[in-house]
């Protein structure tokens, strides 16, 4: 751990900033790094339907195992809920989100406590791999797993059965080999150079969805060097689409997605992607709005270990500007985000 164990317990506001599940997950993971018992308050309370989720309950018992913590207030619907950590401990286990909540951001709050455990662990994971309002496991493969890995973990992350929204029924598995001692990184240049790809995904649909898919961005961008890869999901449980477009440069790798929905045309979700993927190459800069928000977590503990790390990336979202509040109250670190000139902005993190 961090910190010594023999902390007092520090009151988060659930309703601050975004209000919303990353208050609760950023508050778990680091309550469970640094030995700090926590007692969370207002928890979503500005939402249509406030308090604990399943999905965030889930979260809330598998941060719990993963760090001995006795909890209160783990109920479905609480406004409170009072964490105290215990050690942190490496092994396998299964987590069950249940129907189409996010494998990732349960994932996302367990990870930082198996990456300081003193034994490899490996976690199944079931419930939704793909769904709307959380990052697919692809983010995790492509994007921050490997950048993670510049900080000093090994995560390995795996696709068993894919769940869209709503049937869900998927299932991950990451294989984490710990790291107590983290290092710096940096993210600063946007490398010209880039090779994007295209995939376009069904689950119990037409093949035609993903091929019109990809057809109308292969027609709309100007991408001569373009991968282009449709799949139909082996064995599906409900149906889905997504499309996906990566960016892959010599240093990292951004991904978008847009989701399916019904109703709306394959052409239009796709439309709308590459909308949302030309803004960001016209930002010229190397990290995305996602992609920041989980480079946040890794950037704060290293920093808290002395070392500083630095990335670039365009106007801080409201989930951004939370998670660096969080931070703040857990760990004993320098964080500035300076603006540039474009509009962009540098997000240092030291010690």
């Amino acid at each position: 751990m961090l910190q010594p164990k023999t902390k007092p317990r520090i009151t988060i506001d659930g309703s601050q900033g975004e209000g919303g599940g990353q208050i609760i997950r950023s508050s778990l993971a680091l309550a469970a790094v640094t030995g700090t018992p926590i007692r969370l308050e207002n928890i979503r309370a500005g939402r249509k339907q406030p308090g604990l989720m399943r999905q965030h309950l889930t979260a809330v018992r598998a941060a719990a195992e993963v760090s001995g913590a006795e909890t209160t207030g783990d109920t479905l619907r609480s406004s409170w809920l009072e964490f105290t950590p215990g050690e942190l401990c490496g092994g396998d286990y299964r987590f069950a989100v249940g129907t189409a909540g996010s494998t990732s951001l349960v994932a996302q709050t367990v990870l930082p406590a198996l990456t300081f455990a003193t034994t490899p662990s490996t976690v199944t994971l079931t419930g939704g791999t793909h769904n709307p309002w959380a990052p697919p496991l692809d983010f995790l493969q492509r994007c921050y797993l490997p950048q993670l890995a510049k900080a000093g973990p090994r995560v390995d992350a795996s696709l068993v059965r894919h769940g869209f929204y709503p049937a869900g029924g998927g299932e991950i598995r990451l294989d984490v080999q710990p790291q107590a001692c983290l290092t710096s990184f940096e993210l600063i240049d946007c490398e010209p150079s880039y090779t994007p790809k295209v995939t376009a995904i069904v689950s119990k649909l037409p093949r035609t969805i993903a091929e019109r898919q990809c057809d109308t961005i292969r027609r709309k961008s100007d991408w001569q060097n373009a991968d282009y890869d449709v799949i139909e999901v082996d064995a599906p449980i409900g149906p889905g689409n997504v499309v996906m477009i990566e960016i892959e440069r010599p240093s990292l790798t951004e991904l978008f997605i847009g989701h399916g929905k019904p109703g709306v045309k394959a052409e239009q979700i796709a439309r709308a992607l590459l909308k949302q993927v030309r803004a960001h190459l016209a930002r010229r800069v190397p990290v995305g709005e996602y992609l920041a928000d989980q480079l946040m977590m890794p950037m704060g503990l290293a920093a808290a270990q002395g070392h500083t790390s630095v990335f670039r990336t365009g106007p801080l979202s409201l989930h951004s500007q939370t998670h660096l509040a969080v931070l703040k109250r857990f760990l004993p670190i320098q964080i500035d985000v300076s603006e540039e000139d474009d509009g962009n902005v540098r997000v240092k993190f030291g010690p």
